[in-house]
């Protein structure tokens, strides 16, 4: 016992402690040598802690290298106890390192049995994370008094540094099926209670909701398309749907546009003014009447934007977190994710760093239990398709192997929706004759928990609005647009004047006010 304590003192005193700080690091050297003699004497005992702990967890080098030893017999089904430690400790010549055979004897009479060794392991993995915690703060700290560092760099690596250090402490325990078969059979009667029977969120969007029963919660949906496909005008139609008419908040984190543009995108999406007089400000008298009715709409609308350039994975949940936390955002909207950054974290190629924020967006989904809609961008492939005489329409639709940068996109992805216009690649009639013009067609190429299929709705490119195909309240030009029917908003009060009445009434009278 004697030899174990000199031991301890002296691994303390060569390497563990802080000189910059004063003081030894976090440490727990007697639950270290309990888990350890636990796992020489009990034969199930590695088995529960592997999960918790890996060698590097251990304060003590020894006990670092006892428990390597202890890892890789267990790995190959190996028998772990005294003696078959200590042979593969002196085939690795690491025996006389750790103290010889006589310190792993002396571990087992640290430990009468395994029965607490799981909270043992524990308080040895929060030891560990605070002197991960001690090390990012001073190498920080030293790199930020360095003159010649770029303090953007900085930012970004410590950006990535910390982000590896929380996901540690992200680790969940497994859960007896009891509670989760009650969940579930609540989010069923939940379900069942809906008017619309829908289990999630309501994109606004009938025929896409009959298909996905709207945006469940947890699950990353990738919205991929070509450029001048409607992408952004498709996420702020739906943004408009939640937040607007249905009062839910909804979240943008908008990496291509600034706040001020995605704003003046959403005035012509819900006043019906065309985008280059929302620019000029040049609206005839009757629109300066329709845009100050139409725009109340939006006022404590529960919609937040965030137009920080290449935002990273780090800061994505940071906010993301603040948000469902402080004011209950049921909806993240990401535009787009390649233009993220994984942090300032080291990668050898684009398409692993674009790997590596797929999955932080979907472990963020899972963790806000939320949906998470991120936009994507198509490769070049789509573009370079010949078409058939036999199947000209098919030629352009988008598939899986379209998804830019990388296959993980596809992988991590719940659900992967294309946006396809045929009308753009001149293609103006499908096989049975029906007319497409102002028609985008929703591919659900991949729907992990349903089916796949196509849904159609109307596209208004003037307004850059999208709308149920019995949506007739925007009129195409030369489409026969059917019978005109007023757009479905929800209103507090049901028996309000109209607001196409309110305009009629006061252009009449209002002269033009700038906005």
């Amino acid at each position: 016992m004697a030899e174990l304590r000199k031991n301890t003192r002296k691994n303390v005193s060569d390497s563990k402690f802080d000189s910059e700080l004063g003081r030894q690091q976090p440490q727990a050297l007697d639950f270290e040598a309990a888990v350890i003699g636990a796992c020489l004497i009990e034969q199930n005992a590695f088995g529960n802690i592997a999960g918790i702990i890996e060698p590097e967890s251990f304060y003590d080098s020894k006990h670092t290298k006892i428990f390597r030893a202890i890892q890789a017999l267990s790995s190959e089904d190996k028998p772990v106890d005294l003696l078959t430690v200590t042979e593969r400790l002196r085939s690795t010549g690491e025996l006389e390192e750790v103290g010889g055979p006589y310190y792993i004897a002396e571990l087992t009479q640290k430990v009468l049995s395994s029965a607490h060794i799981e909270y043992h392991a524990k308080i040895i993995a929060q030891k560990a994370l605070a002197r991960r915690l001690i090390t990012y703060s001073s190498n920080t700290l030293r790199r930020a008094f360095d003159e010649g560092q770029d303090i953007n760099e900085l930012m970004q690596s410590a950006e990535g540094e910390l982000f590896e250090i929380s996901k540690t402490n992200l680790r969940k325990d497994f859960t007896q099926i009891n509670p989760v078969i009650e969940e579930a059979l609540k989010m069923l009667n939940k379900a069942a209670a809906n008017n619309d029977g829908l289990s999630g969120l309501s994109s606004g969007f009938d025929d896409l909701d009959k298909l996905t029963n709207g945006w469940q919660k947890s699950d990353l949906v990738i919205i991929a398309a070509r450029p001048a496909m409607g992408k952004t005008a498709f996420v702020l139609s739906m943004a408009r749907n939640i937040a607007i008419n249905m009062k839910k908040p909804v979240a943008m984190f908008s990496l291509e546009m600034s706040n001020i543009q995605l704003v003046n995108r959403l005035l012509v999406n819900v006043c019906e003014i065309t985008g280059d007089k929302i620019r000029s400000g040049k609206l005839a008298p009757h629109e300066w009447v329709q845009l100050d009715v139409k725009v109340n709409e939006m006022f404590n609308a529960p919609l937040y934007i965030d137009d920080t350039p290449s935002l990273s994975v780090f800061e994505l949940r940071t906010k993301a977190r603040r948000l469902v936390k402080e004011h209950k955002v049921e909806l993240i909207i990401i535009d787009y994710l390649q233009l993220m950054n994984a942090s300032g974290m080291s990668y050898g190629s684009r398409q692993e760093e674009v790997s590596t924020i797929s999955r932080s967006l979907k472990g963020l989904a899972k963790e806000l239990d939320i949906p998470i809609i991120a936009l994507s961008q198509l490769n070049r492939s789509v573009e370079n398709r010949v078409a058939t005489v036999d199947s000209p329409m098919d030629s352009k639709r988008p598939q899986l192997s379209d998804l830019r940068e990388s296959g993980a996109i596809e992988q991590d992805a719940d659900m992967v929706i294309f946006i396809h216009r045929p009308e753009y690649y001149k293609i103006y009639q499908d096989q049975y004759k029906n007319n497409l013009r102002g028609i985008a067609e929703l591919i659900i190429a991949k729907h992990r928990n349903g089916s796949v299929g196509d849904v159609r709705l109307r596209f208004v490119s003037e307004y850059a609005r999208f709308l149920n195909m019995n949506d007739h309240s925007i009129p195409l030009p030369g489409v026969d647009n059917g019978p005109v029917v007023s757009s479905k908003v929800n209103k507090t009060n049901q028996d309000s004047v109209s607001d196409d009445d309110q305009i009629n009434s006061l252009s009449a009278d209002m002269a033009p006010t700038p906005f």
